[in-house]
Parts: structure tokens; sequence; C-alpha cells
């Protein structure tokens, strides 16, 4: 868990990561806007989300001993927190792809000069 993360609660730490989204996307014309504010409140939560399944994980590791019965020596299994984990960072993954497309693309004036020597040298 990061270390503001753990002063703040679990509210706080998603207000404030919706904050930072919703400046990113400000700028978008009104009818993305309007597409990108779900679309921010749910990056939100899964990014704290992750956060914390992260730490547990950490902590706890992504396997468990399980025995099925007596009967049946035990063996690590995946712990359902990792589960949760991946299953959301697939879904945290889509939903931040699907906001970056809603960016405007770059025009000549918003170019990097660095993005156009790596284009001029990879033309060599």
């Amino acid at each position: 868990m990061p270390k503001e993360a753990r002063t703040k609660t679990k509210e706080e730490r998603i207000r404030g990561e919706k904050n930072r989204l919703s400046r990113i996307f400000r700028e978008l014309p009104e009818k993305k806007k309007k597409l990108a504010i779900g679309l921010v409140e749910r990056a939100a939560f899964m990014r704290v989300e992750l956060e914390d399944l992260e730490a547990d994980l950490k902590v706890n590791g992504w396997t468990e001993p399980f025995q099925q019965s007596e009967k049946v020596d035990p063996y690590d299994r995946q712990r359902p927190a990792g589960q949760t984990y991946l299953s959301m960072a697939k879904n945290y993954r889509d939903i931040t792809r699907q906001l970056t497309d809603l960016l405007p693309a770059k025009t000549e004036v918003d170019a990097d000069p660095f993005d156009e020597f790596l284009g001029e040298r990879d033309q060599l």
C-alpha cells in the first residue's frame, strides 16, 4: 500500500484519483466528457482496489495451502485475492485504454521533438 494510502481513507484515495483523472480529461468535448465520467469513476475505484490487493499479495502471497479432505494431501492453490487482482487489472487496463482513446490525437503543434527525432532516425 502506498505511503499516503496509510493515512487516507479508501474514499479519500478514490476521490483523489478521480480528481487526478478528471483533470486529464477536462478539455474533452462535451459528448466525450459525458462518456468519460463513468469510466473515470470506475478507473479511480479500480486503481485504489488494485493497490490494496497488491499490498495484500505482497504480504500474504499469491497462493495458500488447501486441503480438500483429510484423506488428500494439501496443495497450494491461488488465493481469491490473486484471482480478483488479475481480473481487475485486465478490466482496469481496458478502461484506461478506452479513456486514452477519447483523448484527441497529437497535432503537429503538440508533437514532441524527441518523438520527431526518433521518427527521423528510424527512417534512416
